[in-house]
């Protein structure tokens, strides 16, 4: 007979792995929603990350950026070449010290990408409007140090390559 404790493991173990399947498969549909929005604005994936990092953590230099995309400098040059040619970015000099830049989203574009994240802004609306404010406050914790473990396993991985 089995006993409750090997049973509550079990158990666990199950509920744990639907959790690590769900989230995979969320990161699979949010990849493709990324692609269709970057596709409908002419914009590769990295493109949108970075305007992503800029709007989150903006201005940033190159450097920063860089490092907060997990990209070689020389490959984020390009990047940020195109951004600035389609009107995503601007390049500021600092004016204390002319060799530095920094680099901040335009708002009057940033409008074209809420517009087409607005269907899955409205769902997640409707879906956080279902729990209570301290189910919220789990989820909100479970995801952040989610976000930490995969930061975390990036930059161990990035270093023993």
């Amino acid at each position: 007979m089995e006993s409750r404790q090997s049973s509550d493991a079990r158990l666990r173990r199950r509920a744990t792995t639907v959790i690590k399947d769900s989230l995979r498969e969320l990161r699979i549909q949010l990849a493709l929603l990324n692609h269709q929005v970057g596709g409908r604005l002419a914009l590769k994936d990295i493109d949108l990350d970075c305007l992503d990092v800029l709007g989150k953590n903006g201005p940033l230099t190159p450097s920063a950026l860089a490092r907060q995309v997990g990209l070689h400098p020389a490959t984020l040059t390009g990047i940020l070449d195109r951004l600035e040619r389609g009107g995503w970015i601007a390049r500021d000099r600092d004016p204390a010290d002319r060799r530095s830049v920094s680099i901040r989203t335009l708002p009057d574009r940033n409008v074209e990408v809420f517009r087409l994240y607005r269907g899955m802004n409205s769902a997640m609306d409707e879906i956080c409007a279902n729990y209570s404010e301290k189910e919220l406050e789990v989820i909100s914790d479970f995801l952040q140090r989610s976000a930490e473990a995969g930061r975390e396993s990036t930059a161990k991985l990035a270093q023993d390559s």
